[in-house]
């Protein structure tokens, strides 16, 4: 009885934390202080930010992986600003250009968690070499960022113009603002408000009341080490895994802490109850929650799903009317054959069959994939979609059910030769002009299937180990339970498997999504 009225209460809190979330989205107001700066918004532009606000909010999964993320390293972030006397309301510009990721790569190769190219991080006194990336150390970064920021705003006399300028160069800014702002206290956003400004008070309504609520236990520790070291020897000396610290200390080339004295981060040990960080077979299993019906509907859950999303007769997918794909009327090809027997075959004509598909007529459908007979939508249910090796635009565009032209649209992307992998499309919100197309690191082969959705965190794509070797030894069966933050690959290594084989053994699909709370079976050589 007792063990019920638990799982009801994990399940109700669950259920009402989601619902919250959803509930609680922060409104744009009319007037708000930022830095030094009066910001007074006109209606349209509250309308304009707000739909920025509402997309943060918009998976309650990914945005509390993201909160923790912020709660993580924020502390740190404010430290420094605060340090060079650079109000900490810029502090939000770390999570509008990077979300906090500290590996991620735009297209114009800005590197880290404040994203600065090569040059720029040098100029702030910044390293960048083969042993030391500076700019995804969260510390160096934004004391890099602070100062930067501060000179520009010496130069500007406005902390509005000084955060545009962080976008376009203090000669751009210059050139665009002249000195209309200069000393300015006041300040009005309308519809001609340069964007990135707009974009950033998204970012600071969004995410303001969030900072310190609390979503996991995570504390990171700051150590100064003296080098030359491993990390490797390091993880045995704190009592880590060698694969968590390069995941906090990716500033470290090669794993290798060099001669000198450097600031190594960590988790430290018995902080993470909720997220356990040390890779250790004997740690205890979590608890898992119980999903009923009604919670397997709400929009966590549904995340976890693979797409493209298919429901009806599945037994007879290849005849039409049967089966909908992404909620949409489609079917299964049997065979490889053209478009023109193809739509014969379903009951279509040729010319609306190919427009339904954004197909030409000299393509050919191919065995086993799904095509729509049901004009597709303008936009996906899920946020994001990250580029993998081999996929193009229209493969993407018909794994969501999103028009061709309108994903071209929203990512200002035209061609197959302009996609590359590790970008992160947008499935919903157009791309503001301007905006470049973030890059996330991608060194593992993938098939050219594999998606990752706004439920995976990006900057979790690493590389796979290579396959083990088959024993000839009675496996010994362990059942793995998902903590919030945790990857295939990060799973594989802590068991010694490949991800193919914990993939196989799990039924997971070629999303590789997993779930918080899921049970996985590892068969230990």
């Amino acid at each position: 009885m007792k063990f019920l009225q638990f799982t009801l209460l994990s399940f109700f809190s669950l259920t009402l934390c989601t619902h919250s979330l959803l509930a609680q989205i922060p409104q744009v107001p009319a007037q708000l202080e930022f830095a030094d700066l009066t910001v007074k918004i006109t209606p349209q532009a509250q309308r304009e930010i707000q739909l920025d606000v509402d997309a943060q909010y918009r998976n309650p999964s990914y945005f509390k992986v993201k909160q923790d993320r912020i709660n993580l390293y924020m502390p740190i972030v404010e430290r420094e600003l605060r340090s060079l006397g650079v109000p900490e309301d810029l502090k939000y510009l770390v999570i509008q250009e990077s979300g906090l990721i500290p590996d991620a790569v735009s297209t114009s190769n800005a590197v880290g968690f404040w994203q600065f190219k090569q040059g720029t991080a040098e100029e702030v006194g910044l390293r960048v070499d083969a042993q030391v990336d500076d700019r995804k150390n969260i510390a160096s970064s934004s004391r890099g960022a602070a100062l930067y920021l501060r000179k520009h705003n010496s130069s500007l006399d406005n902390w509005m113009t000084a955060l545009v300028s962080y976008q376009m160069g203090l000669g751009g800014a210059k050139a665009y603002f002249g000195n209309q702002y200069s000393g300015k206290k006041v300040i009005e956003v309308d519809r001609n408000t340069h964007w990135y400004f707009k974009k950033f008070l998204a970012h600071k309504i969004a995410y303001e009341n969030q900072i310190g609520m609390f979503v996991s236990n995570r504390q990171l520790v700051e150590m100064k080490v003296q080098g030359p070291v491993t990390l490797a020897t390091l993880s045995k000396r704190l009592g880590v895994s060698e694969e968590h610290l390069r995941e906090y200390n990716k500033w470290a080339g090669n794993g290798k802490v060099p001669a000198g004295t450097f600031t190594v981060f960590y988790i430290k040990a018995g902080s993470l109850p909720m997220e356990p960080a040390i890779s250790k077979s004997e740690d205890t299993p979590q608890k898992t929650p119980v999903y009923t019906a009604a919670e397997k509907n709400s929009p966590v859950y549904k995340q976890a799903n693979s797409y493209p999303r298919i429901s009806g007769n599945t037994t007879k997918a290849n005849q039409p009317n049967q089966i909908t794909v992404n909620e949409l009327d489609g079917v299964l090809a049997a065979k490889t054959t053209s478009p023109g027997k193809f739509s014969k075959e379903i009951g279509l004509k040729e010319k609306k069959f190919l427009r339904l598909n954004d197909m030409n007529s000299d393509e050919r459908i191919e065995t086993g994939k799904y095509y729509y007979t049901e004009k597709k939508k303008t936009s996906a249910e899920v946020e994001t979609h990250l580029v993998l090796p081999g996929e193009t635009l229209w493969s993407i565009s018909q794994k969501y059910g999103v028009r061709l032209a309108s994903l071209k649209s929203k990512n200002r992307i035209r061609k197959d030769a302009d996609l590359k992998a590790g970008m992160l499309l947008n499935l919903r919100e157009p791309r503001k002009r301007g905006e470049e197309i973030p890059i996330i690191p991608i060194t593992q082969p993938a098939p050219q299937t594999r998606t990752v959705i706004a439920t995976t965190a990006p900057e979790q794509m690493v590389p796979e180990p290579q396959p083990e070797k088959p024993s000839v030894n009675q496996p010994e069966r362990i059942t793995h339970t998902v903590a919030q933050g945790e990857t295939l690959f990060a799973i594989s290594r802590k068991y010694g498997v490949s991800v193919e084989n914990l993939k196989s053994w799990n039924s997971i699909g070629s999303q590789n999504i997993i779930s918080v709370g899921q049970k996985l079976v590892i068969l230990k050589p």
